[in-house]
């Protein structure tokens, strides 16, 4: 009963990727409200963007290794 679960290489990568893509949902919707609100500096808002540019890339990096190449 107390087996401890392990995870395989796979399940991983998709709970990463799911973190991934929570972390770029909460990013846009700061970005959101900084650039709504009128308070968010220019700096602020551009490394919140380039911060969310690297998550996608990452999220993208990731969604490749986890589908399968199919030869059509």
């Amino acid at each position: 009963m107390n087996a401890p679960m392990e995870l395989n290489s796979e399940e991983v990568l998709r709970i990463k990727l799911e973190v991934l893509r929570q972390e770029h949902r909460d990013l846009d919707d700061a970005i959101h409200v900084l650039e709504t609100s009128g308070r968010g500096d220019q700096l602020t808002l551009r490394r919140l963007k380039k911060q969310k540019l690297a998550l996608k890339d990452q999220i993208a990096r990731l969604s490749d290794l986890l589908t399968p190449d199919i030869i059509a």
